[in-house]
């Protein structure tokens, strides 16, 4: 300080200092929005599941009561207690277990099959426009026939076994992210490609450092929209050709009259559901964190 004061004089000394504080607090701003930011979204999220408790509970007594007071039928549809106790019986017997794990596997292959079909080639429509008209109609012709309608053609070509089913949630699930992956690169900012091409980028190193990254929420979007479709079809598919999965055991339970274990294995596949699309949340807060941080860094 005495270094400075006979250096710059009193009034200099105390500006130097005073610019010092000032370059340190505005270097602290973007740690201090981002994680603003990061609070901001933490307590909506935890918001909308406190808000959203209340009426869920509500529907969950009015399963209970109504068919006790007569409002409903018990034998079409049984108290929401009765359902828990036979879900209970099926977990604990192993055979709702068995079944969970038959459908999840038949969705999750079909699933990444989509993936690894419709990520690469929604790149190469959403970035190459001759190869986008090229093969633009004989997508949308695929993606708008019925997958349930093509389900006999499946099983003729194929057969009843796992093959069939594999192909349905296939196809159910490939044309949501092919979709969204397109929207996807086409929404990429064009200042972030010519920046890239100025210095030099090659094609791949566009695409896996540029374009990529600034899809993905897109593509998580349709990954949701995927995932909710696979497991649909996988269930009509095993409702009409199968001997095991969640839809024979719905399916079954209802030819049978065993109601409780019918809305069991729904109530399950509601589990699943919810599931799956909350970790595919996640994956897009985690894989997007960058965003946020560019962002911010730039204020």
């Amino acid at each position: 300080m005495a270094y400075l004061t006979e250096k710059f004089g009193t009034a200099g000394a105390l500006d130097l200092f005073a610019g010092a504080g000032e370059t340190v607090a505005a270097a602290r701003v973007p740690a201090i929005k981002a994680h603003s930011a990061k609070t901001r979204s933490t307590k909506a999220s935890h918001g909308t599941l406190v808000y959203g408790l209340p009426l869920l509970g509500l529907f969950f007594l009015l399963w209970e009561i109504a068919p006790r007071l007569g409002w409903l039928n018990r034998i079409f549809f049984p108290p929401l207690s009765g359902v828990l106790v036979a879900w209970w019986d099926l977990l604990a017997s192993g055979v709702l277990v068995e079944h969970i794990g038959i459908s999840l596997q038949r969705a999750a292959i079909g699933f990444a099959l989509g993936v690894l079909v419709a990520i690469p080639l929604g790149l190469l429509m959403g970035r190459y426009s001759l190869f986008e008209k090229v093969s633009d109609l004989l997508v949308q012709t695929l993606r708008n026939t019925s997958q349930f309608a093509l389900l006999p053609v499946f099983i003729l070509l194929l057969g009843i076994g796992e093959e069939s089913k594999v192909a349905i949630t296939f196809y159910s699930s490939v044309f949501f992210l092919l979709v969204n992956t397109i929207s996807g690169v086409k929404s990429v900012d064009p200042l972030l490609i010519k920046a890239a091409r100025s210095m030099g980028t090659s094609d791949f190193d566009l695409f896996r450092k540029v374009i990529l990254p600034a899809s993905i929420p897109s593509i998580v979007a349709g990954a949701r929209l995927a995932v909710k479709s696979s497991l649909f079809a996988v269930i009509g598919a095993e409702m009409l050709a199968a001997k095991s999965g969640l839809g024979f055991l719905i399916q079954n339970s209802q030819l049978m009259m065993e109601t409780a274990d019918m809305y069991a294995g729904i109530l399950t596949l509601t589990v699943i559901g919810l599931t799956v699309n909350y970790l595919l949340v996640w994956f897009e807060r985690w894989a997007t964190a960058w965003k946020s941080q560019s962002e911010t860094s730039l204020i």
